[in-house]
């Protein structure tokens, strides 16, 4: 790969404690209690993740269960209409926040429910994404109207010497109103919520990461890149509950579809290597997803900011809220 290099930075401390005791055991009768050697069925929506453990919100009961995943549990892909871009056998790395799932399983020593069988559906999961869209766009909108309609409260109390001019301004006051809330609706709808980061999230802290870049048009690994993943793979073995998020992306160059599907290519590229050469489990890698030409790092006006912006962004997470809530 060609200049810029590739960066690797730890981000604080390189070794990170979590303390599970009851948590992991538990104790509290807050979680859903599953017996161990007992067999149940759970269907709900994952709040939180710490590496091979995910906690659900269960449909019927209310109460949060928390699922095991190992290297036997079978992660399968509803079939759906929409076009979920992610390789069969990366499925496991779906499991994120937010996405809602069916589980089949066995009950732990812990009283956890170890999975033998993970179902979603990404037709559900557009769904979801479209329902938080309009709540942030009618949210958007409203506090838009609100705001076009106190100017427009505003300029009638200014426009007293004519109550047929301060009719006029109530009038365009409401028209530019609607008009707020069009637009907010127009632009809530062009935002990809699906590209919210895990990391972004602010239940997740980021212990490390490395930054590949990448030569016009490509996605494969040269020697430096490769040096930079293992000195993040070398860190996992001190991070409990770690999970690794993996976000490619491309810069302008090209089509929108071409970007999209070379964004994925590197971040896969990424993701088989970790999981071949670092013997890091799929199931520790966090929506290994392309982003196309979003989230630039630089202006892609030149060819330096076009170089910034070619590249995959690996981080080494853990999520903060262990201690008490998983």
């Amino acid at each position: 790969m060609k200049s810029p290099s590739g960066s690797f930075r730890p981000v604080g401390t390189q070794r990170v404690c979590v303390v599970l005791l009851t948590v992991i055991t538990l104790a509290s009768a807050a979680f859903a209690q599953i017996s161990s050697g007992e067999k149940a069925k759970v269907k709900g929506t994952i709040t939180s993740r710490t590496g091979d453990l995910v906690k659900i919100q269960d449909e019927k009961s209310g109460s949060p269960v928390v699922v095991k995943i190992t290297d036997d549990t079978k992660v399968i892909r509803d079939k759906s209409k929409v076009a979920f871009k992610r390789h069969e056998d990366m499925d496991v790395t779906a499991m994120v926040p937010g996405l809602t799932i069916k589980v089949e399983g066995v009950g732990n020593a812990a009283n956890q429910l170890e999975a033998s069988k993970i179902t979603f559906s990404p037709d559900a999961f557009a769904i979801e994404v479209a329902q938080q869209q309009e709540i942030n766009a009618n949210k958007a909108a409203a506090a838009g109207a609100q705001t076009t309609a106190n100017q427009g409260v505003a300029a009638a109390g200014a426009a007293q010497s004519s109550a047929n001019q301060a009719q006029t301004t109530a009038d365009a006051a409401g028209t530019v109103a609607t008009a707020a809330g069009t637009v907010a609706m127009m632009n809530a709808g062009a935002i990809e919520t699906v590209n919210k980061r895990v990391s972004d999230l602010d239940d997740y802290k980021t212990v490390a990461e490395a930054v590949i870049y990448y030569p016009s048009g490509k996605y494969t690994l040269d020697d430096a890149a490769k040096a930079d993943l293992d000195k993040l793979v070398a860190l996992t073995s001190s991070t409990d509950g770690y999970l690794i998020e993996i976000a490619g992306y491309a810069s302008k160059t090209g089509t929108k579809e071409f970007n999209q599907q070379l964004s994925e290519d590197r971040a896969s590229a990424v993701a088989n290597y970790l999981r071949n050469n670092g013997n890091i489990p799929m199931r520790r890698i966090v929506a290994p997803a392309g982003y196309g030409a979003t989230h630039p790092d630089a202006e892609n006006t030149d060819p330096q900011g076009r170089e910034l912006n070619r590249r995959v962004d690996v981080k080494l997470i853990v999520n903060k809220g262990l201690q008490g809530t998983m």
